[in-house]
């Protein structure tokens, strides 16, 4: 099976979810079109390193939302679940204060789809997907279960998309906002190095 969704779109699903506490019965990423959207998994509710990513995403949730992108988790607990970690106090290790939609995969239709469930436990790995505004999959990372993610990391990456979206240049290693790209042609990268 091939894992790879960079440059795919991005598989469609409608499942219910927790959007600001409320259940919505028909969420789906298509309503997103014309925005970028965050898409990460995390294997499940009232875990351990599971509350640190979806309390750092929340963080920095003004940034994502100031690059005109939307931030969506995904695991495969019951929508019931995702209300109720949503209602427990960080002190207690829940999320409460987490405002972006929480999506249930209940049947884990959508962690197969997205070729990332760990089928051995019926969870999902935490995997993460920037997908443009016509609702494709331009970057993917997928860690291990013990390692978590880096937020910073993503909107640079979101940063980066935006930037070679704007401007036709590609970004190089390391590249960060307000840094110079380059033309993907040969000359520019002579230009580039000197």
């Amino acid at each position: 099976m091939n894992t790879i969704l960079v440059g795919r779109t991005a598989p469609h699903f409608t499942a219910k979810a927790v959007v600001k506490g409320l259940i919505v019965d028909e969420f789906s990423l298509r309503d997103f079109l014309g925005k970028y959207v965050l898409f990460f998994f995390y294997p499940l509710d009232f875990t351990f390193v599971c509350p640190t990513e979806l309390h750092a995403f929340q963080e920095k949730l003004p940034e994502f939302e100031k690059r005109g992108a939307q931030v969506v988790g995904c695991s495969v607990d019951s929508w019931f679940t995702h209300q109720a970690w949503l209602n427990t106090p960080k002190t207690k290790g829940g999320i409460e204060g987490v405002e972006y939609p929480l999506v249930s995969d209940l049947n884990k239709h959508i962690a197969r789809n997205y070729q990332v469930l760990k089928e051995d436990e019926g969870i999902a790995y935490r995997g993460l997907f920037l997908i443009d505004k016509q609702g494709i999959v331009r970057h993917q990372l997928i860690n291990d279960l013990p390692l978590g993610r880096s937020v910073d990391e993503a909107l640079r990456m979101l940063d980066a998309l935006a930037f070679f979206e704007k401007n036709g240049e590609v970004c190089p290693a390391n590249w960060k906002e307000g840094a110079k790209g380059m033309k993907p042609t040969a000359d520019g990268l002579v230009k580039y190095f000197n």
